[in-house]
């Protein structure tokens, strides 16, 4: 019996309306720049729609949120910065909401930092970083917009009264800006400062996104005294046919433990992740390589590809990340955003709020060095409840169950499959090769049955398969070994009628042995209306924003599906209801 059977006529809907909202959306610029909306920039809600909002996601009570600007932990507390508009649930009179807590689950929210007031910042205070000096003094970079032709510069802000533990109120010097960009820098491609760091010359730096021509840039400048800046002559690094590099972010990784690095470090066996948030195609690349402190570059390995084509930290709705270093746990940790997929300014003015931040995720070097593995940060299993367990059940082709005893709308699963064989593997098609995973699982998916896999997860389902969020893995045979690919597929994720829905088959390929040990684990949050998957431990991560109207809150199930022909073993099988965090 064949799962989720859908005609082909369906099938090719799908395609067509999919491929027109690429068009679409191209066009309206979705994928560039925010889009703006002035006549709705200050549409306050009239009330706040729950029914999408999530549970254990971060998100204020109301209004548009993007980037997670400069989180830090200062203190004994940790800080969460983000772009936010207070009047309204679309992009614009974007502030820098605060937002404290002792956990990074719950959470106080404070009144906001940083609002536009000055000749520096007048007509917008966007993302920046966060950098605790020698003396133990938090300081805030940011991009200030001096003029309505969004041009830049890099401002900084101090905290009013280090007394205060929440560090409530900050100061903008006057004598901002502290960079203005030269004649060879693209004045409106020019923004979010990194974290700086200190070299062994006694010299700070940054590094400041851009992009010249179609080259997308790593400026780097330096300072002693973190007032006075000077642009290096070379950037740190740059890539042709890149576009604009946003939210860049440089930080050293060991090679010996899973344990955080401050941006400072300059010790041994370390290598370095250079992040950039592609403007061209509102994705997060990152390479890995090594960083020459004599002639300040950094050289990614020959193995790591920049641009499209590299890795990503999260192969779905993902964006702006920031990571900091956290020494109370000693390690380093990333959030990123996830905004709406609805599309329509109308949905968000409906709804009242907009944008949530991902799950933040402990970050370290695989022990190949080739790639990063990311992992909730352990203190979401406080809100952990009710649990069930289950091991040793097979799968044979075309079964599926239900998992019940849990809330099925709010959960956190953690599963590992195993398989005896690879020998029904099927042969990867050398067509594929140029294509990204996510248009091989459009092409594949999880209704046509397969050889090793499709199996997995089906999230978010309503209770007769009108809707449902699949994620899975498939096992293919390549040339010289297997290729393993992981979607999120939100296809069918709604039964809501909206031609502008962004419904991708989110995927990506994961880099696993399985010759000798043939188990791949997933593990998926659920929250509503987002579905944050980590296969293999954390070597791939997708995220996928779905609007169910039958699989909401009681009426969402979870089941676990085979519809391949060789038969799937659960080794083990954990899945819990989560709890709301305390927001106040």
């Amino acid at each position: 019996m064949e799962l989720f059977m859908k005609s082909s006529s369906l099938w090719g809907l799908e395609i067509y309306l999919f491929c027109l909202f690429i068009v679409l959306s191209n066009i309206n610029g979705v994928f560039a720049s925010h889009n703006i909306f002035l006549d709705l920039q200050s549409s306050s809600p009239i009330s706040v729609k729950n029914v999408h909002r999530t549970g254990f996601h971060f998100q204020p009570p109301k209004h548009w949120i993007n980037d997670p600007n400069a989180p830090m932990y200062y203190n004994g507390v940790y800080h969460l910065f983000y772009q936010y508009n207070p009047k309204g649930s679309v992009w614009g009179n974007i502030v820098w909401a605060h937002s404290v807590s002792k956990d990074l689950i719950n959470w106080i929210h404070l009144e906001p930092a940083i609002y536009p007031s000055k000749k520096f910042d007048k007509y917008g205070a966007w993302s920046g970083s966060a950098t605790i000096l020698p003396n133990n003094k938090p300081v805030i970079l940011y991009t200030g917009v001096v003029d309505s032709h969004d041009s830049q510069v890099q401002n900084y802000a101090i905290p009013a009264n280090l007394s205060d533990p929440f560090l409530r109120k900050w100061i903008k010097p006057n004598n901002n800006p502290l960079i203005v960009p030269d004649n060879s820098i693209n004045k409106t491609k020019f923004r979010d400062p990194t974290t700086a760091w200190m070299g062994q010359d006694g010299l700070w730096r940054i590094v400041i996104g851009s992009m010249r021509k179609h080259r997308g840039m790593a400026l780097l400048y330096r300072s002693r005294d973190f007032i006075k800046w000077a642009k290096a002559q070379h950037p740190l690094h740059s890539s042709p046919h890149t576009g604009n590099w946003e939210c860049p972010d440089f930080f050293p990784v060991s090679l010996k433990n899973t344990n955080g690095l401050d941006a400072s470090y300059r010790g041994k066996n370390v290598k370095y992740v250079l992040k950039n948030s592609l403007d061209v195609n509102r994705f997060e690349y990152y390479t890995i390589g090594m960083y020459d402190t004599k002639k300040d570059r950094y050289i990614p390995d020959n193995n790591s590809i920049d641009g499209s084509k590299g890795l990503r930290l999260d192969y779905g709705n993902f964006y702006a990340s920031k990571s900091f270093y956290d020494p109370m746990k000693n390690r380093r940790i990333v959030w990123g955003w996830t905004n709406e997929s609805d599309v329509l300014p109308d949905d968000e003015i409906k709804k009242g709020w907009a944008g949530i931040q991902a799950i933040p995720r402990k970050v370290w070097l695989d022990p190949s060095g080739k790639q990063l593995i990311q992992w909730p940060i352990e203190e979401l299993e406080t809100l952990r409840k009710q649990k069930i367990q289950l091991n040793k059940k097979k799968l044979s082709k075309g079964e599926m169950f239900e998992v019940k005893g849990i809330s099925a709308s709010q959960a956190d699963i953690e599963v590992s499959f195993s398989f005896s064989s690879l020998n029904k593997a099927e042969q990867f098609d050398p067509k594929w090769a140029d294509l990204y995973a996510q248009d091989v699982c459009a092409i594949k998916g999880s209704t046509i049955q397969g050889g090793l896999g499709p199996f997995g997860l089906v999230t978010l389902a309503s209770k007769n398969l009108e809707e449902y969020t699949p994620v899975f893995f498939q096992v293919f045979k390549a040339q010289k070994n297997y290729k393993v690919l992981m979607c999120s597929d939100a296809r069918r994720s709604t039964m809501r009628q909206n031609e502008a829905m962004y419904k991708p088959s989110f995927a990506g390929y994961v880099d696993v042995d399985l010759v000798d040990m043939k188990k791949l684990s997933l593990r998926s949050l659920i929250d509503n209306s987002v579905v944050e998957s980590f296969g293999a431990g954390g070597k791939t991560c997708i995220t996928s924003r779905v609007y169910p109207t039958l699989a909401i809150h009681n009426n969402a199930h979870l089941f676990v599906f085979n519809n391949g022909s060789e038969t799937i073993t659960i080794e083990t099988l954990n899945a819990w209801s989560m709890d709301v965090p305390k927001m106040h």
